[in-house]
């Protein structure tokens, strides 16, 4: 499997992009700047999540009943 960013840039550019990273952030912030990048993701998996467990449990609530409560029910 081949990082997305060496099949865009080439290897070549993702050296210089690192390089400029570094020159730009300095070495002491790159931990920090990573560490918020991993926490960022996590957190926007843990939504993802929650907004699909959200849109299943309102597709539950929205089956008809048996009982004949549903839309149906009021017809006739």
């Amino acid at each position: 499997m081949h990082p997305v960013l060496a099949e865009i840039f080439g290897l070549d550019g993702v050296i210089v992009l690192i390089v400029i990273v570094v020159v730009l952030f300095g070495g002491s912030q790159i931990p920090k700047l990573a560490r918020s990048l991993g926490s960022a993701q996590s957190q926007f998996k843990k939504g993802l999540e929650d907004g699909k467990s959200e849109a299943t449990d309102a597709e539950s609530d929205k089956a008809p009943t048996a009982d004949g409560d549903g839309p149906s029910a009021s017809k006739g």
